[in-house]
């Protein structure tokens, strides 16, 4: 399976979510009115949750969060699972990753997902971690995208990287599977299915997540 979905030049430059994006994303992202929003975070507070990340190797800009439906700012929720605290939940229908946490309970994200016909189910885990990881297209998509061809040595890490500021590389049986949770800075993504399969967080987000699970976590992908 493909990595990412779409590959062209805007501006002169690569931009993440033409990487990703492998149908037109629906932008009606809700502009938000007032100072509340709902589904308990203030827009106020999601402006500092997702602000400016400047410590980085590649400073990472603040969120528009008026792009981004407050339904998928971080939360912590109730969830009921057998799953061990520390596990990943996928839920692709409803556009959100879970890590399940102590007493019923996961700190929820809004995630993009795999558009239809690339979206899988399943167990996997972590294999391995990475920041400002090397993209590197595979070579069916160089085949069907030849402009993708001069990336076929990878392309560095950086804010225009497809695979943004960490990655979590999925594995199953030992073998990577080409599938990520990764991070993304393109807020209208979040709630739409656009990748071949992979998994997309708000940069903040992704950071969060990610310094919080280890290698060999395990990572549940329900059926959409």
């Amino acid at each position: 399976m493909e990595e990412i979905a779409l590959l062209r030049a805007r501006a002169g430059l690569v931009s993440r979510r033409s990487f990703l994006a492998g149908s037109a994303v629906g932008l009606g992202a809700l502009g938000l009115g007032g100072c509340a929003a709902t589904d308990g975070m203030s827009l106020a507070e999601a402006q500092q949750v997702y602000g400016p990340v400047p410590t980085e190797k590649f400073p990472i800009p603040g969120v528009d969060v008026t792009k981004v439906d407050p339904k998928y700012f971080r939360k912590m929720v109730r969830y009921e699972t057998r799953e061990a605290p520390g596990t990943i939940i996928v839920d692709p229908a409803n556009y959100y990753v879970y890590r399940i946490e102590e007493g019923g309970n996961a700190t929820r994200y809004g995630a993009n997902v795999g558009r239809d016909g690339f979206r899988w189910s399943g167990d996997a885990y972590v294999g391995r971690k990475s920041e400002w990881a090397t993209w590197t297209p595979p070579k069916e998509m160089i085949k069907r995208q030849p402009e993708a061809a001069k990336y076929a040595r990878g392309m560095p890490g950086g804010l225009d990287n497809p695979l943004g500021a960490r990655t979590l590389h999925l594995y199953q049986n030992g073998a990577y599977t080409l599938y990520t949770i990764y991070a993304s800075s393109d807020p209208e993504t979040i709630g739409n299915g656009i990748t071949s399969g992979c998994v997309g967080l708000l940069s903040q987000d992704m950071i969060h997540l990610y310094d919080r699970t280890p290698v060999k976590t395990k990572v549940v992908v329900l059926a959409a």
